[in-house]
């Protein structure tokens, strides 16, 4: 890989309308598996699958959400979790958030979140880092798209996303129905029917929704007699 992480998302994707948000653009991967395996896949490298060179339908639904119902968003203070290409960022961003927060585990989503930001003239503060053993900060949405797709990283970040929203925030989740999502914690918003790359989810189509975490119910605090 190129030492410079922006290189190498310019050498292996190309600028292109997002399917089912075709008025923003990001640099995608036009040969998906070619690049997972030149990336060696998450199971045979420390190097972190290539999620920052695909719209994953959860992260499509999301910015669709968002660009049709911009006062989700306008004028306030927004943490995209796991951003990868950064599209629901992105998204946030030209919606009107005050400030949009994106932030991913890998320095070349980090990259690629900057080059798709600039690509579609708007502002991203990008944080490379593993953000879900501390807080939301001073987010006021806190939005997640595709991120239950695994047992161990759904735990980590329902567990994030319940204590942002007990502090407050509004959490926005975008999810074609992966088996993680813990669907009892959350009520639907909308649903969508989102194009996806055929050589990554074995279909055309994927059946998307929006949801919003319930806060948790807290226990009034025990006086002392």
């Amino acid at each position: 890989m190129s030492a410079d992480p922006s290189d190498f998302v310019r050498a292996h994707t190309r600028l292109a309308p997002v399917a089912h948000v075709p008025e923003l653009r990001l640099h995608q991967a036009a040969e998906p598996i070619g690049l997972w395996e030149l990336t060696e896949g998450e199971f045979r490298s420390e190097q972190p699958p290539p999620f920052w060179a695909f719209a994953w339908a959860g992260g499509q639904a999301l910015a669709r959400y968002l660009l049709d119902r911009p006062e989700t968003v306008a004028g306030l203070r927004v943490l995209d979790l796991a951003t990868g290409s950064g599209l629901v960022a992105v998204a946030a961003a030209r919606a009107g958030a005050a400030v949009v927060r994106a932030v991913d585990l890998d320095p070349v989503a980090g990259a690629a979140s900057r080059l798709n930001a600039a690509a579609n003239d708007v502002r991203l503060d990008v944080t490379v880092g593993d953000l879900l053993d501390g807080d939301h900060g001073d987010a006021e949405v806190v939005l997640a798209g595709d991120v239950f797709y695994s047992e161990a990283m759904a735990a980590r970040v329902l567990r994030f996303l319940l204590t942002a929203a007990a502090d407050g925030a509004r959490v926005l989740v975008g999810d074609p129905d992966r088996a993680f999502l813990p669907r009892e914690r959350f009520t639907e918003l909308g649903s969508y029917q989102v194009p996806v790359p055929p050589a990554l989810e074995s279909v055309r189509v994927r059946h998307t929704r929006v949801w919003q975490l319930r806060p948790p119910v807290r226990r009034p605090a025990r006086t002392l007699a």
